[in-house]
């Protein structure tokens, strides 16, 4: 194994992929690493996943590959093989789980690490991206709200559901670095008292959140032909083809869901849908599944039959390598 010097238990482990080096470099956090004239400062021009390792092991790690590639496509960004990508992320997640936070002490509640890989246009002039591995702890929230429930408010993103289509150098498909609007739509969410946001679109279809997946949930009972009744679970989530990042772990969901008997749909979904659904969640790769309370004050369900769904879907989602 090939790469450089441990750093001292820092809070973040940096690993950047560097052909001198065939399983990463590993960098010291508490000092300057990026470029300031690097394009990812400067422009957002770059692209970046976000996954969860636990007990040393990344979730849906091909996944992320698979979308962080589709991502610089549509950036038109050479980025390395995923090989390598694979080893830097090993590096990254061992260093962190042997040097800089003991196992199990990590704030969502479980040996639980942060992976992030990223990937920049590089520094202006220069013909080579920048890209590296960030492994550091979950954020304390992540856990509260998987367990207690979100409130979240309903936004327009001021795009109609076809501008995807329409106007492909918009990269609403694609997960960029430009993240400073999702990030302004929580900011203002938490000033008017809401944990989340789901967007909208301008013609009225409900689209996703700033860092999230939207899912519902519908239960019907039916006769069953032989004089009794049965329970059709639904899970459904937005059209992929609105404009919106297709989610990894609403994908993976979606696969153990259909296995274990639910019932599968895409949208297109309205407000109203969410407000009529018997469960809503927002999902993600490091916050996980977390349910929704309300909807612009609104209850959604009610908080026994959240509960007994979000531990049916957790349930199945802990079965997700």
């Amino acid at each position: 194994m090939t790469t450089s010097a441990s750093v001292p238990a820092p809070a973040t482990v940096l690993v950047f992929l560097d052909p001198a080096f065939e399983n990463g470099r590993i960098a010291d956090s508490s000092a300057p690493q990026l470029m300031a004239t690097d394009q990812g400062a400067t422009r957002g021009d770059g692209v970046f996943e976000s996954l969860l390792a636990v007990g040393g092991k990344p979730r849906k790690l091909q996944a992320h590959l698979s979308r962080l590639a589709g991502s610089a496509r549509a950036l038109e960004l050479d980025i390395p093989a995923e090989d390598t990508w694979r080893r830097a992320i090993e590096t990254a997640i061992s260093e962190f789980r042997g040097h800089a936070v003991p196992a199990g002490s990590g704030a969502g509640g479980a040996d639980e690490v942060v992976v992030k890989l990223l990937a920049t246009r590089g520094v202006e002039g220069a013909a080579t991206p920048t890209c590296w591995v960030q492994a550091s702890q979950p954020p304390a929230a992540g856990r509260v709200q998987r367990e207690t429930g979100i409130d979240v408010i309903l936004l327009d993103r001021g795009y109609d559901s076809e501008v995807g289509e329409r106007a492909p150098w918009l990269l609403l498909g694609a997960k960029t670095l430009s993240y400073a609007v999702n990030m302004a739509a929580l900011r203002y969410a938490h000033h008017q008292g809401a944990d989340d946001v789901i967007f909208t679109s301008a013609d009225g279809r409900v689209l996703e959140g700033p860092t999230s997946t939207v899912l519902l949930a519908h239960l019907e009972t039916s006769d069953d032909g032989a004089g009794g009744s049965r329970t059709v679970r639904r899970l459904i989530t937005p059209q992929l083809d609105s404009g919106i990042l297709p989610g990894t772990s609403q994908g993976a969901l979606f696969t153990a869901a259909k296995a274990a008997g639910w019932e599968l749909g895409y949208g297109p979904l309205v407000p109203n849908d969410l407000y009529d659904a018997d469960a809503v969640w927002l999902i993600s790769s490091i916050r996980l599944l977390a349910p929704v309370n309300h909807i612009d004050g609104k209850e959604i369900g009610t908080p026994e039959l959240r509960r007994q769904l979000t531990a049916e879907l957790n349930a199945l989602y802990a079965t997700i390598d």
